[in-house]
């Protein structure tokens, strides 16, 4: 049961909006509380959405296949 909470953790260390780094606290903070606001753009990360969020290599293949 643990390795498998283990495998379903997604660990961030930049913001997904300006990429700065987070520091080693921010990121207990954001695994911990799921959500988290950056310092640098004020970009509210939420790891729920993320981890929702398909791959961006399957979002260009879904783009190509609508355009054909």
């Amino acid at each position: 049961m643990a390795e498998e909470n283990k495998d379903k953790k997604t660990v961030i260390d930049h913001c997904p909006h300006c990429g700065h780094k987070l520091s080693p606290w921010q990121q207990v903070l954001l695994s911990v509380d799921r959500a988290l606001m950056c310092k640098n753009c004020w970009y509210r990360i939420i790891l729920d959405d993320i981890e929702k969020s398909p791959p961006k290599n399957n979002l260009s293949k879904e783009e190509d296949k609508k355009e054909e």
